[in-house]
């Protein structure tokens, strides 16, 4: 029986900071768990590699961890789907067409309530909602950072707090593998302390109502009111082959064929838990749920498609196998962030730093610092899901040992991950925000950050409190 020490510490640690110096999450998380069975088998590092190997195959021997595996593969799939058949164009022009928009400020409400109802995946509630009110925002000389700014900060943190996209999925089969044996439980026991994503989306509501830019964003709505999109030497971020949504609208393309599958999935959720929890939701099965739910969606997709014969089924088919391989990174960094907390629950790591914690950092210090340590992580490598893959198990395991409710732990950990994401110029989300409203991507960084950094001085404050007042 191996006992937690000095060593339990080092294969997350490792990883954390690999991924920090090569923002390689995939390397990092695997070079960590060969560390972590080289120490189990003793310090041989051909055994270790044995066992490291057989450790991610044996992912696949969790029914759960399989289901969040297929399901991230298949909404890559809906996704590709969706936008092949025209439904984000569609829903483009249904907006466009009604005439909602007649000045600045609704301009910006539009950009800011398309990125909260739209919250299938973050990009595409980026590529939505930048489509659709960029046009606008040029009209009424409104600065491409302040859109940037609103699309960023509704995308992200709403996803964050929906258990049934793809972002709950992974956050729940994360938190499932720290043995939660209720994780869906957890993830929403989670939602009303993740301060972060919360203040953030509040906050940017508050700078559309009284049109607050601050310093840098200043600057640039200044330089639009004078009639110049962009600063002289800037360089916007569009990209045809990541903007398809920006193509004309045709007939053909039609807002129901996202609705209605987005709808059809929503609906199936519920359903699903009253299934698989034997008619009481909060005992059913998130991982079982999401993956029912997505596969119900793609299957409605194809129907409305080739019930209108806008493709055959082996376009369908390629479309859909394109769609998941765009996911394929994703489900990688999942799989090996699986095998990695695994091996962490082997070697007690979690335990290990509970002992250490409770005997050096006071209890309210506690999530302060996970927010903080997260953010770091997520800020170094651009990745809110590599950090989820990191820190998630490590926090959870922590609540665990000192008998604390993980769902505080949870939200510490994800409200630094969409911080440093969000703050990052690193991030995926921060480069598609840039493009999705056509802006230079520095430039949107430099904007943006003041905004990112007065809602993280918040949610510190605000995790302090829960500390004092709720550990």
């Amino acid at each position: 029986m191996y006992e937690p020490n000095f060593l339990s510490i080092v294969p997350p640690l490792f990883a954390i900071i690999l991924a920090i110096a090569t923002r390689q999450v995939i390397i990092s998380l695997s070079i960590g768990i060969w560390i972590g069975y080289c120490i189990l088998a003793s310090v041989n590092p051909l055994s270790g590699l044995a066992l490291g190997i057989e450790g991610v195959i044996n992912v696949f021997s969790d029914a759960g961890d399989t289901r969040v595996l297929i399901f991230t593969l298949v909404i890559g799939g809906l996704i590709a789907t969706i936008e092949k058949a025209g439904g984000v164009r569609g829903f483009i022009h249904l907006l466009e067409s009604k005439s909602w928009v007649d000045k600045p400020s609704k301009a910006k409400w539009l950009a800011y309530f398309t990125g909260v109802v739209v919250f299938i995946e973050s990009n595409i509630t980026l590529l939505v909602a930048g489509s659709i009110s960029r046009p606008l925002f040029d009209r009424y000389k409104v600065a491409r950072e302040k859109l940037a700014y609103i699309i960023d900060s509704t995308s992200a943190p709403i996803c964050i707090m929906i258990p049934l996209n793809a972002w709950g999925a992974i956050i729940i089969s994360l938190t499932a593998s720290a043995s939660i044996e209720n994780p869906l439980q957890v993830f929403i026991a989670a939602i009303p302390f993740n301060l972060y994503p919360i203040i953030v989306v509040l906050f940017s509501a508050f700078v559309i109502w009284r049109n607050i830019n601050i310093g840098p964003m200043r600057a640039a709505q200044e330089r639009t009111e004078r009639g110049e999109l962009l600063w002289p030497n800037a360089t916007p971020m569009v990209d045809p082959s990541i903007l398809s949504s920006q193509e004309a609208s045709g007939p053909n393309d039609k807002a129901r064929y996202m609705i209605v599958p987005i709808a059809a999935m929503v609906l199936t959720m519920p359903i699903s838990l009253y299934i698989t929890g034997d008619g009481v939701i909060s005992d059913g099965s998130g991982s079982t749920s999401v993956l029912w739910s997505v596969l119900f969606a793609l299957l409605t997709a194809w129907m409305i498609v080739l019930a209108e014969k806008r493709s055959s089924v082996d376009e369908l088919m390629h479309t859909f196998l394109k769609g998941a391989g765009g996911l394929l990174p994703v489900a990688m960094i999942l799989l090996f962030a699986l095998a990695l907390g695994d091996v962490a629950n082997s070697l007690g790591t979690g335990v290990y730093v509970a002992a250490l914690a409770e005997e050096s950092i006071p209890l309210a210090l506690m999530l302060p610092l996970l927010f903080l340590i997260s953010s770091v992580i997520a800020f170094s490598i651009g990745s809110s899901w590599g950090t989820f893959a990191i820190m998630i198990p490590l926090a959870i395991q922590i609540s665990l040992s000192l008998d604390l409710d993980p769902a505080l732990f949870l939200a510490a950990v994800l409200s630094g991950s969409v911080f440093g994401d969000h703050a990052s110029p690193i991030s995926d989300t921060t480069v598609v925000a840039s493009m999705a409203s056509a802006t230079d991507h520095i430039d949107h960084v430099r904007t943006q950050l003041p905004y990112a950094l007065i809602a993280a001085g918040f949610a510190t404050i605000g995790f302090l409190l829960v500390g004092l007042f709720v550990l």
